[in-house]
């Protein structure tokens, strides 16, 4: 069983399925035992725990008869009755709070030993553990929950301070801060908190949050700041530079030293930098992945690695990518017609100086070949290394085969003998598992021998010399001998040399225990590896205590341990052990496992995806991504309607993360094995589905048919949702509300009616804000995104309460409230750059230059757009970066540079991709842009052309903040053309379907000024009531009767 207490108590079988323990005694009673799992916990002890200063008479029968109702729950055997006291049977290991402590002294001490990267992977596996309040069946000013707390406290400072090894500076700020607020008196949070500002050039920042420290600590206890903060204080002062320690590369750490490859490495490197398609063939276990990383480790530039090993279709390839990129969709506005993988690959790599690796190719090697052909062709600062057992047979392709080490001739010295890679690799790997071991007289024969048989292969070298911890080398070499005499011995071609490594596997694999070999074939059912804890419960403890197991294998060269804390094997063992799973007919059961496993991880993770445990639920749920893709892509192709409720659960993840596509494309695969109509008990999971599927549609009409019934659906629901997300995830999927529909309007009402906590009232709460907005009652949509905000801060959702945040800078810097609007749109940006949200936060930052604009800084304003312009560009954004090209050409336009605007203007249409909502909503402003340019060269006709095409794009998504700026930029063509009382009337109508007048616009102020000083005050004030007073559908008939051609 597993048992967590770091938040309620729960308690799992070991199938995953939960356990009821019963009433408050029972589970206090537990708690109490679970705090010292496997040693005896005293009589008064217990009872004092359960009833306190007020023990019943009879104390220690009500105790009996506590411990007999939690047998009734546990069993007999795991409640044991002691002469002075109880035990709970069980292993520390099931106990998360005994889990958090090993994790957190883990990562503690590697921080000392200088590991940051594996140090902030331990840390952030102990945070990962906790659900909230500790020991909450306990009372609350119990000593171990606060021991508990201050725990958890000093973990989140060692992970902070790993994160600042790292380099992540930046996005630690805002959650430094957030801790600060409170514990203001915790030293050392402040301390890392001025390092972070000072890494990230904020010095006059960091000396501020200083003297804020001083100024608390004298004033609430009198002492002054303690060394380590007076430390930063001095740093900051001598403008010591900050150190950014992080790679510019995507390459993962290794554990073990790189033998020989001398020559290879150099021909690599310079194959490299004549060649834009390097390809390193060979058998496997030559040696390709890691000639790959260390070459790639030596060149200067940006390095991203690809793993295609736990890909199964070639389809999932560009994706997979992607995710190496780390690139990531928007938040809650839709996409542009969404872009295929592969041109969003192309829009982000485009200009971008970058070599990929892409590692193992050979099972996906046509659609590799196809990728490869696309980026090549399209990204001409893009360079490509790839390993596969076959070429990809390209053009520009240069191939490199990797050869085997070399190996000494017939008669060398034990001297002579370890210059070789072979024999050295060999030599090196021996001693690791035996002490001492080194290549002399008595062993150089059989050690020439064993390299010889495998052919210089390294794989096959390591697992032989994993051997010598058992067996001497004599005995090796002779077991070799007769494992390879059915071999051709004269023929060294790669069939030959890839049937050695098979025999040195299996050699390998027959050398096991009946337990090693059971546990050894299950873990090929991960992909992408496995942490300890996934294992045990997938694997089970095959004859052995699991992590005994896992130690010998991973002694034995057949499993890997990685500094991320993940076990994975190499390929070619795991394609071994794979065979092995399918011969002892256990496949089945193990798939069946998985799938149990990790539909619980991601059922599980949904929920703490709403609140303060976010960031650590994201990094968990992106670590096994792998695995949950391959549950989830089993399960659509033989029980589909058991994969709707791992699809469902993985949803809010997709959104958060930015992975709307990749969720579209399952979601729709698995709507092609379903009925039209949802699976009885499953209605939620069906609308969830739906959704998913119609966000990333690239018209409104797609899936209608579907739409209705999820509607139908959403609209009976008789009590609140399971999924809660799925009702906002619905609204965005429907579209862009029409008018007053009445289907939205009675879907949100049912949203607040069925909102059951804090979390998924702000969620409706969001949803209305953004209803309200695109149907222009910003005062309405400012109210509901205020409580949303209010709501997400609340439940610490970070991902909520960025979205509501942006979406209210846009509503206050609308009315003319910049500073408010700046603050709104900084702490926005500050959660999106912690969220990694590089998309969001570029479109935050074009609303925040926008203000920046209005307040008349075109210094601040140029920076934001060129930084948003930058981030787009690295993710490939296509509308986020014809939105940073349009607010450019705002600027020069501005600043009278008519020429560089009507540059960028074109650029940005050009840019912007097709597709409805937000492409055409940037594709609106950008007509407009292109308006104003032509009005300002004294074209009034021109202007009039462009802003009846912005009128035409902004009429089919009944946009009605885009039709009121069209209605501005066509009042300044009437003033132009001589038609005041026009204009004055347009400004009128603009503000009628606005719902509030555009404030701080340099443009609308301009228009206004003109035509009040042609009519004079009344004459103005008449006119502009005039298109003031129109109701909204009037307002858009009337703007619609523009015509077209010049006129007053």
């Amino acid at each position: 069983m597993r048992f967590d207490i770091l938040g309620p108590l729960e308690v799992h079988r070991a199938d995953g399925s939960p356990v009821s323990v019963g009433g408050p005694r029972v589970r206090t009673l537990l708690t109490l035992l679970l705090l010292e799992p496997g040693r005896i916990v005293g009589t008064d002890r217990l009872v004092d725990g359960l009833w306190g200063a007020q023990p019943p008479v009879g104390a220690g029968n009500a105790l009996q008869s506590q411990v007999s109702r939690l047998r009734q729950v546990l069993g007999t055997e795991l409640v044991e009755h002691h002469p002075t006291g109880y035990r709970l049977a069980v292993d520390p290991e099931d106990v998360d709070t005994h889990r958090f402590e090993r994790l957190a002294a883990a990562g503690r001490e590697t921080l000392a030993a200088g590991d940051p990267a594996t140090a902030a992977r331990s840390l952030r596996e102990a945070l990962g553990l906790w659900r909230g309040s500790p020991l909450a069946d306990l009372p609350a000013e119990y000593p171990a929950a606060r021991h508990l707390d201050e725990l958890r406290l000093a973990v989140t400072e060692d992970r902070i301070e790993a994160d600042l090894a790292l380099g992540e500076h930046r996005s630690l700020i805002p959650e430094l801060r957030g801790l600060i607020d409170t514990h203001p008196l915790r030293e050392r949070l402040r301390a890392q908190l001025m390092r972070a500002l000072h890494a990230g050039g904020r010095q006059a920042d960091a000396l501020a949050e200083f003297e804020a420290a001083r100024h608390v600590l004298a004033e609430q206890l009198g002492i002054d700041p303690s060394a380590e903060l007076t430390a930063a204080h001095l740093a900051v002062l001598r403008a010591e530079p900050p150190v950014d320690p992080r790679p510019n590369t995507g390459l993962p750490s290794q554990l073990t030293s790189f033998v020989g490859r001398r020559e290879e490495l150099a021909r690599v490197r310079t194959l490299l930098t004549e060649n834009r398609l390097v390809t390193l063939t060979g058998p496997g276990g030559a040696g390709k992945t890691r000639l790959a990383v260390e070459t790639a480790r030596q060149l200067a530039g940006e390095v991203v690695l690809a793993e295609l090993a736990p890909l199964a279709q070639g389809g999932d390839l560009p994706q997979a990518v992607l995710a190496a990129l780390g690139l990531r969709e928007t938040g809650l506005r839709h996409a542009a017609e969404p872009l295929a993988p592969v041109d969003r690959l192309i829009a982000a790599l485009t200009d971008r100086p970058l070599l990929l690796i892409l590692d193992n190719c050979e099972h996906l090697i046509d659609a590799a070949a196809g990728l490869v052909q696309r980026l090549l062709g399209a990204c001409g600062s893009l360079r490509i290394l790839a390993t596969s057992r076959e070429p990809l047979d390209i053009t520009g392709e240069t191939l490199c085969p990797v050869p085997t080490l070399a190996r000494p001739p017939a008669g060398s010295t034990p001297a002579e003998a370890p210059a070789y890679p072979a024999v050295r690799l060999f030599a090196e790997r021996a001693a690791a598992v035996a002490p001492g071991f080194g290549v002399d007289e008595r062993n150089l024969a059989p050690v020439l021998r064993i390299c010889e048989a495998l052919d210089g292969l390294p794989l096959a070298i390591e697992l032989a010399a994993a051997r010598v911890r058992s067996l001497p080398v004599t005995e090796i070499a002779a077991r070799l001998d007769d494992r390879f005499q059915l071999l051709s011995r004269g023929n060294r071609t790669a069939e030959h040399r890839h049937r050695t490594l098979r025999a040195v596997v299996a050699w390998s694999w027959d050398a096991l225990d009946e337990a090693e070999r059971a546990l050894a074939r299950r873990l090929t059912v991960f992909s992408g590896g496995a942490t300890l804890d996934a294992i045990r419960r997938v694997c089970g403890a095959p004859g052995g205590e699991i992590l005994d197991l896992l130690a010998a294998l991973t002694e034995k060269s057949l499993v890997e341990l990685g500094s991320d804390g993940r076990y994975r094997m190499l390929e070619t063992v795991r394609a071994f052990g794979a065979e092995q799973l399918e011969q002892a007919g256990e496949r089945e059961s193990l798939l069946a496992a998985h799938w149990d496993h990790f539909h619980e991880l991601a059922t599980f993770a949904e929920h703490r995806l709403r609140g303060p445990e976010q960031l650590e639920w994201l990094r968990l749920l992106a670590e096994e991504h792998d695995n949950l893709n391959a549950a989830l892509r089993r399960a659509i192709e033989t029980e589909p309607a058991t994969a709707l409720r791992l699809l469902t659960a993985l949803t809010p993840y997709w959104w958060m993360r930015g992975l709307k596509s990749e969720g579209a494309a399952l979601a729709a695969d698995l709507l092609g094995e379903l009925d039209q109509h949802p699976p009885a008990g499953l209605e939620e999971e069906y609308v969830a589905c739906v959704s998913t599927a119609a966000a990333a549609r690239t018209r409104p009409g797609e899936l209608q048919a579907e739409l209705a019934i999820v509607l139908d659906v959403l609209l009976d629901l008789p009590l609140p949702p399971r999924q809660p997300f799925l009702l906002l995830l619905w609204g965005m999927a429907y579209g862009v509300p029409r008018g007053d529909d009445e289907a939205i309007t009675r879907l949100m009402n049912r949203q607040r009616e069925l909102a059951p906590d804090t979390w998924s009232r702000a969620l409706s709460e969001m949803g209305w804000g953004l209803t309200e907005l695109y149907r222009g009652h910003p005062d309405r949509a400012e109210r509901d995104l205020e409580a949303a905000a209010a709501g997400f801060r609340s439940a610490g959702d970070r991902w909520g309460l960025a979205m509501a945040l942006a979406s209210l800078g846009t509503i206050v810097g609308g009315r003319g409230d910049r500073s408010r609007a700046a603050a709104l749109l900084d702490e926005s940006i500050a959660l999106t750059e912690l969220l990694g949200a590089d998309e969001d936060t570029a479109e935050s930052l074009c609303a925040r230059a926008e203000l920046y604009l209005f307040g008349d800084d075109p210094a601040a304003a140029r920076a934001d757009f060129e930084h948003a312009l930058e981030l787009a560009r690295r993710s490939g954004t296509r509308e986020t970066i014809a939105g940073s090209y349009r607010g450019l050409a705002d600027l020069h336009r501005w600043q009278g540079e008519l020429d560089r605007a009507q540059q960028l203007a074109e650029a940005a249409l050009a840019e912007c991709p097709s597709g409805w909502f937000a492409p055409d909503e940037i594709r609106t402003r950008t007509l407009q842009t292109l308006g104003w340019i032509a009005e300002a060269r004294g074209e009034p006709d021109r202007a009039r052309q462009w802003h009846r095409q912005a009128l035409d794009t902004a009429r089919v998504l009944e946009n009605v903040a885009g039709l009121a700026d069209t209605a501005e930029g066509l009042a300044a063509v009437a003033l132009h053309e001589g038609g005041p009382r026009r204009a004055a009337t347009l400004l009128g109508l603009a503000t009628t379907l606005r719902g509030c007048e555009r404030a701080g616009d340099v443009d609308v102020a301009r228009v206004a000024a003109g035509a009040l000083a042609a009519l004079g005050e009344p004459g103005y004030a008449e006119a502009y009531a005039e298109g003031r007073s129109l109701s909204r559908d009037e307002a858009i008939t009337i703007l619609e009767a523009e015509p077209s051609a010049g006129g007053t």
